[in-house]
């Protein structure tokens, strides 16, 4: 974050604009309608300042810049087509440590005016640092399109009573779900029929007889393998009303981010070395805990919670300790990173049937079907195999797939700095030693994984042979 985000309040307070034309013009309207106390320095007005100026709304200061104009400012914009007056306001400005915005140059500005969506008292304002502001003001047309006109009101409403919301519904938990039936439910339908006062009324019989508390519950929620853009619509509703959550080590810090700024969240990822049974454990006591203290629980999964993400054993949990739960499903590793190296994971030509397998099973890795792991026409999707490539190479190359098969590993597929390492079956651990493939990394068998050689879109690609010795 380059610009520390602010809203100031202005009303009554003195606001200094330099120039009198268009540009000026625009910036005294929106400080007018902030009730600030305006002041417009220049020779000479446009018409619509002039205007302003004889309805006494603004305070002309004729005459070309001067400092000591800056005397009872609060906050200064430069709005002149000449950059050496503007710099002079800048310097000046910065001599006393006001604020100002040079227009259109941000080399000259120590705020930016933002992008803005009115719906008052509720306003969204985007910036884009001064470098992109049509970037900012296509955001503005896109959110204009999206956020409710009624969301002003409702906000207005809201903060009338206030005070009474808060004594009705002193525990936070309800009184945010409060907020949230305010905002999906009949109040917001009469005020969007202009019907203010059953609006108000309705509002008034839910606080008279509140709901009863809800007990805590858990959802499972899918993060996929990172890419924050890949998470569903459901899954970023649960993060936004989650009071704890819990996440595992490998969800990406663009997923949390998503998340209610106010939530509690706690880490339970599982590290190499660990004793993994005994991290579930506190796992599956950390859900039922908070649930049964009435939160909302979040458990937080990389991928999907029903593909090798134990997801099955939580339930199970929760269902014996009488815990309500529900799930989100994610976008699992084999479809994503699969996706964004380009390689289909079946395809008429070359694989019929995808099988997902894990590298690390609740007891005998052995007992894998290596015979039918090793059959043609199909991919393999193994999960968590990094450590152990030599064994698996070794396993369907002994159960007779033949050493020529394409493979590829794609280590952080979906994030930014996603690396694709294509080559052959035979030569697989040599190929992860030389490029050092860390985790987490999927490995993908089968004719499907030579398409990454045309396919890739994505991140980096490494083909068979790079990096190689002379």
């Amino acid at each position: 974050m380059t610009l520390f985000p602010i809203f100031a309040d202005l009303r009554g307070r003195r606001a200094l604009v330099v120039g009198g034309g268009a540009v000026a013009a625009r910036k005294v309207q929106a400080l007018l309608e902030a009730g600030a106390d305006v002041a417009v320095g220049a020779p000479r007005l446009d018409e619509a300042l002039a205007a302003l100026a004889a309805e006494a709304r603004i305070a002309h200061l004729p005459g070309e810049f001067r400092p000591e104009w800056l005397d009872d400012a609060w906050l200064v914009v430069a709005a002149t087509d000449d950059r050496a007056v503007n710099s002079a306001v800048y310097e000046a400005a910065g001599q006393r440590r006001l604020f100002c915005n040079v227009v259109d140059d941000a080399e000259l500005s120590s705020f930016q005016v933002p992008a803005v969506v009115d719906r008052s008292p509720l306003i969204v304002a985007i910036s884009s640092s001064g470098v992109a502001p049509v970037l900012a003001r296509r955001v503005r047309e896109q959110l204009e399109s999206m956020l409710d006109h009624v969301l002003g009101p409702l906000a207005a409403l809201a903060a009338r009573h206030r005070a009474h919301i808060r004594a009705a519904l002193p525990d936070l938990a309800r009184r945010r779900r409060f907020y949230d039936w305010l905002l999906d439910g009949p109040v917001a339908g009469w005020l969007r029929r202009q019907q203010p006062e059953q609006a108000e009324a309705e509002l008034q019989r839910a606080l008279q007889a509140p709901a009863p508390a809800r007990p805590g519950s858990v959802v499972l929620v899918g993060a996929g393998p990172g890419d924050p853009g890949l998470l569903t619509l459901k899954a970023l509703r649960a993060l936004n009303e989650a009071d704890v959550i819990l996440h595992d080590r490998l969800v990406s810090d663009g997923v949390l981010a998503l998340a209610r700024r106010d939530a509690e969240r706690v880490p339970v990822g599982k590290l190499p070395g660990e004793n993994h049974d005994a991290t579930q454990a506190r796992i599956h006591r950390l859900m039922a805990e908070h649930a049964q203290a009435g939160r909302r629980v979040v458990r937080l999964k990389g991928g999907d919670a029903f593909i090798f993400g134990r997801g099955g054993e939580e339930l199970e949990y929760l269902h014996a300790h009488g815990v309500p739960f529900e799930v989100v499903p994610g976008i699992t590793a084999a479809l994503a990173c699969a996706a964004y190296a380009g390689i289909p994971l079946t395809h008429r030509d070359h694989a019929q049937s995808v099988r997902l397998v894990t590298a690390h099973c609740r007891d005998d890795a052995e007992a894998l079907d290596w015979s039918g792991l090793a059959r043609g026409q199909q991919t393999l999707a193994f999960y968590m195999g990094v450590g152990q490539l030599d064994r698996l190479a070794a396993r369907l190359v002994e159960h007779g797939r033949d050493g020529g098969t394409p493979v590829a590993l794609i280590e952080n597929g979906s994030r930014p700095e996603q690396r694709v390492v294509s080559g052959t079956l035979a030569h697989l651990p040599e190929l992860a030693q030389r490029h050092g493939v860390r985790a987490p990394a999927l490995l993908i068998v089968g004719e499907v994984a030579g398409l990454a050689q045309r396919l890739h879109w994505f991140g980096t690609h490494l083909p068979a042979g790079a990096g190689a010795a002379a």
